[in-house]
């Protein structure tokens, strides 16, 4: 008989696997309300065993939350990364999966928090809208999907 391991046990190697693992988190990815839900990722590829909900997000970020976030990553990390990780970030709204311009305020307020050093470690930005899981900002921090196949 074979077993199979605890989803945290499973590494997470490509952007793809990060993109399959949010849409096993968040079965079904449909929302009522927005919200930001959070994982990190050590260097082996395996999740911590735990997902953040961040619940009544506002249409468009503000300094305050940011810099909470920020906080929290940092003391994650370095308490259970030994200073280096992946955070892995999925933003969870009701309508469409389309990218919106909310959502693309999201990933540039993201990367002007996280980007030139401002973080340990790396960063990535999901969308989870209408049915569908999206990257907006993938594995590679700081390099938008679009960005990708450019």
């Amino acid at each position: 008989m074979t077993t199979t391991p605890p989803l945290a046990d499973v590494p997470i190697r490509s952007a793809a696997d990060l993109t399959r693992r949010w849409t096993l988190l968040l079965d079904p990815p449909v929302f009522g309300v927005r919200s930001l839900w959070l994982c990190w990722i050590g260097t082996d590829g395996r999740m911590l065993p735990v997902v953040v909900p961040v619940d009544d997000l506002p249409e468009l970020p503000d300094a305050a939350l940011l810099l909470g976030l920020r906080q929290v990553n940092d003391a994650i990390t370095e308490s259970h990364l030994d200073g280096e990780g992946h955070l892995a970030m999925a933003l969870c709204r009701p309508g469409g999966p389309e990218l919106t311009a909310d959502d693309d305020e999201w990933a540039e307020e993201f990367r002007s928090m996280f980007d030139d050093g401002q973080i340990d470690g790396t960063w990535s930005l999901h969308l989870a809208a209408g049915g569908t899981v999206v990257p907006v900002v993938d594995l590679r921090a700081g390099q938008s999907d679009s960005d990708s196949r450019s």
